[in-house]
């Protein structure tokens, strides 16, 4: 009974001594633990900083960045309209036997040594005996084109031909201004040399859009 009285009592000891050291384990766990937290914390707080002002410089960087680069895409990227400068402009009769009305093919062909927009409807004056004559636009719809560097666009002047025997208007030159341009050029007019004589109610002469012309783009 002794025996096991001690045997009792060192077991109790022992599970005394366990418990204390596992209470010893948690609590230093348990302060550990906070203070790896806190350490942790506060390194994170130092990174945050840090990567808040990162973040601060980055943003001010990349924006200013930013504005340069879009800026550079504005002025580089977009394409431009095609200035009267940059075009060869040239006139050829391209009317038809047996057409009832005369016409006239008008070509632009970029030489500006980049791509540039076209859009609408080119100016179209005839200068005649009578003074100058406006074409009218046609009514067709327009539709914005880029024209490659080196390539060609035609549109189309079509007019009455004189059948009535008499001297008619004589046509003594041919005034085109390339679309949201204000320069022009002044061609030899290649079509039939005079227009009938009308009472001046409207235009005789029409114009079409930008490729109206059947030839396309060249």
């Amino acid at each position: 009974m002794r025996v096991q009285k001690l045997t009792f009592a060192a077991l109790a000891v022992f599970a005394g001594l366990s418990l204390t050291a596992c209470q010893n384990g948690e609590d230093d766990m348990g302060q550990t633990a906070p203070s790896s937290a806190s350490s942790a914390g506060g390194g994170s707080g130092s990174g945050g900083s840090d990567q808040g002002g990162g973040k601060d410089s980055a943003g001010k960087g990349s924006g200013g960045q930013g504005t340069a680069a879009g800026t550079g895409s504005d002025e580089n990227g977009k394409v431009g309209k095609c200035r009267t400068d940059e075009l060869e402009i040239t006139a050829t009769d391209s009317t038809i036997d047996g057409d009832t009305d005369g016409t006239v093919a008008v070509e632009l062909k970029n030489g500006g040594g980049r791509d540039c927009v076209l859009s609408g409807y080119a100016g179209v004056d005839l200068k005649t005996s009578s003074g100058s004559l406006s074409a009218e636009r046609t009514g067709e719809k327009a539709t914005p084109m880029t024209l490659k560097d080196g390539k060609s666009v035609y549109f189309g002047i079509n007019y009455p031909i004189n059948t009535s025997g008499g001297s008619g208007v004589r046509i003594t030159g041919l005034v085109v201004t390339p679309p949201d341009e204000t320069k022009s050029v002044t061609l030899d007019w290649p079509g039939a040399a005079t227009l009938p004589v009308t009472d001046g109610s409207g235009s005789q002469v029409k114009v079409g859009p930008m490729g109206s012309a059947g030839q396309g783009e060249g």
